[in-house]
């Protein structure tokens, strides 16, 4: 699965990991994230993401 970096901050989504912390379970693809999610260090939305 591919990671993705947050254009703000530089948070990369690593989906071996998730966002267990915000409700996005280890092994969730960056596509399969609910739209709402947001990034968990800056608060920018799934807009922001770029392909690592």
């Amino acid at each position: 699965m591919k990671k993705y970096i947050c254009v703000v901050c530089d948070y990369e989504y690593d989906p071996a990991a998730g966002d267990p912390d915000n409700g996005v379970a280890a092994g969730t693809a960056f596509e399969d994230i609910p739209e709402d999610w947001v990034c968990p260090v800056c608060g920018a939305g799934k807009d922001q993401f770029e392909e690592a």
